[in-house]
Formats: C-alpha cells, sequence, structure tokens
C-alpha cells in the first residue's frame, strides 16, 4: 500500500512541479515517453506518459513502456525510494534490488528530472 501511495504522490509532484517551472515545464518536453515503476510480481506499479512537456499518471502496468524500473519487491522498492542517498540507489542496482528494463538513456533522464523536480 506504501509503494502503491509513493509511486501516486510521484505523479502529483511532477505535474505540480510543472505548473509552477516553466524550466521544469520545458524539461518535460524535451522527451516523449512512458515510464513504469512496478515490482518485479506485477502486482504493483504506476507508469508515466511523457508527451508535449505534459505528464500523466496511471495505476497498473503499462504493456509498452519505454523504461521499466523493477523493483524486488514493494517494501524494498518504497525503502530505498524514499532515501536521500544516491549510494542506496546504486547499490539496489548492483545487488539486483532493482533493475532496469528498456532504454537506459530514458531511464537516466527520468532520474534526473525527478532529483531536478525536487529542487522546484
Amino acid at each position: 500500500m506504501k509503494f502503491s501511495l509513493l509511486l501516486w504522490a510521484l505523479g502529483l509532484k511532477l505535474k505540480s512541479a510543472a505548473k509552477k517551472s516553466g524550466s521544469f515545464r520545458t524539461r518535460l518536453a524535451e522527451q516523449d515517453m512512458t515510464v513504469q515503476i512496478k515490482t518485479a510480481d506485477g502486482a504493483r506499479g504506476r507508469y508515466y506518459t511523457l508527451k508535449g512537456g505534459a505528464i500523466r499518471s496511471t495505476n497498473g502496468i503499462a504493456t509498452a513502456a519505454d523504461v521499466s524500473l523493477v523493483w524486488s519487491d514493494a517494501g524494498t522498492g518504497f525503502s530505498i525510494m524514499k532515501s536521500e542517498d544516491q549510494e542506496v540507489k546504486m547499490k539496489a542496482l548492483t545487488e539486483g534490488k532493482l533493475k532496469l528494463e528498456g532504454d537506459a538513456m530514458k531511464a537516466l533522464w527520468f532520474t534526473e528530472t525527478i532529483k531536478q523536480m525536487k529542487a522546484v
């Protein structure tokens, strides 16, 4: 439940940052893509569609996402996503708690966008 709520809140924060900041809207307009964050078992997930600077957040699993961030389980995803420590997130990748599927460059762009969102 906490993981799903965190993913929902991420969508709200992205939309809010886009409304508040023209430079953030410009950043969102750089990419048209679908990003999903989900658990490995597919039980929990949400996807974010970015198109023309707008963002749409939808509960569930996208069938054809450009990039997927797949967490080993909801508890692990929640605790690591809440962490401000980048090393914890990188360690999750190396330990297999987080897997990237799809376009790694788009995943990096999305990660940097989240960092920029937090600064708005």
